[in-house]
């Protein structure tokens, strides 16, 4: 299978490439300097001509500054609604499966209950309206298509929630961390493996296209993920527990953005990661990165 990856530098297209790299995949990733996403326009002149003889197309780019979108929603909505529509229409046109990363945040985060595909999404945020926008667009190219909904992503690479405590944690010895907010955190490791498996499938006809949740588990909050990142990395790190309320941030967070992953499991045999041992590899890379 030849895939091309939307993408270099982000924590999904990362690790894409790596893992493509160990399995034998032919993968090539075009960064910003190939294709300007902000400029979807360039996207529809210029994907064409970069599609070589890929036989899958992957989007693992987002503008993912959540607070920012807020201030300017044109900018986000290019980025990830316009272009990933732009690429969808070219991948249908060229009879490619096209395979698009969203996110919890384009629900409400009302209630308790897992989010399945089928439910109605009602996005808060600049941002998640963007992402619903993305997937509206890539839906309508009308080409074979996985849209992959998952959350909470983290990895050894870009900015993230584990890094961020592990900053934090080093310098303090209590932090304040929202316990209101419940979700899966996913190692951008296991989302890698998860669309190439997708990727294979819809490229060999095998599995249908639609909308998926991928996220892992057990579902727990902010709180109890810090609380967990600190006793592996050994940090003796008090976490207190506070409301979302109290940490007030430009864009509202889902409260509820546990992802019911059931659909993805029947339809490609892909389970649930367990976040804590996708965690284990994420602190050990960063302990070798520390040392060399």
């Amino acid at each position: 299978m030849r895939v091309l990856v939307l993408g270099r530098s982000g924590q999904v297209a990362t690790e894409l490439t790596r893992l493509a790299a160990a399995r034998g995949i032919a993968l090539r990733s075009l960064d910003r300097a190939a294709l300007d996403l902000s400029q979807p326009q360039a996207v529809r002149r210029a994907l064409p001509g970069l599609l070589g003889d890929a036989q899958v197309l992957i989007n693992a780019t987002a503008w993912t500054a959540v607070d920012a979108a807020e201030t300017d929603e044109p900018a986000a909505a290019r980025v990830n609604a316009e272009a990933p529509g732009e690429m969808a229409r070219v991948a249908a046109a060229a009879g490619l499966p096209f395979l698009h990363v969203s996110t919890d945040y384009v629900f409400d985060g009302s209630g308790t209950a897992a989010w399945t595909p089928d439910d109605t999404p009602a996005p808060l945020s600049a941002y998640g309206r963007s992402k619903l926008a993305g997937e509206t667009a890539v839906r309508e190219a009308g080409g074979v298509h996985a849209i992959l909904r998952t959350s909470w992503v983290f990895s050894a690479q870009g900015g993230n929630f584990v890094k961020t405590m592990l900053r934090l944690g080093r310098d303090r010895a209590a932090l304040n961390v929202v316990a209101d907010q419940i979700g899966g955190p996913t190692p951008a490791a296991a989302i890698a493996a998860a669309l190439l498996d997708m990727a294979l499938a819809l490229h060999q006809g095998r599995g249908a296209g639609g909308t998926y949740h991928f996220a892992g588990g057990p579902d727990t909050s902010w709180a109890g993920f810090a609380r967990e990142i600190f006793a592996r990395a050994g940090l003796p790190v008090r976490v207190d527990e506070i409301a979302g309320a109290d940490w007030p941030t430009p864009a509202p967070r889902p409260g509820n953005s546990r992802l019911d992953c059931t659909t993805l499991e029947q339809e490609f045999g892909i389970a649930r990661p367990d976040w804590r041992d996708g965690l284990d590899q994420v602190l050990a890379e960063l302990a070798r990165k520390e040392t060399t």
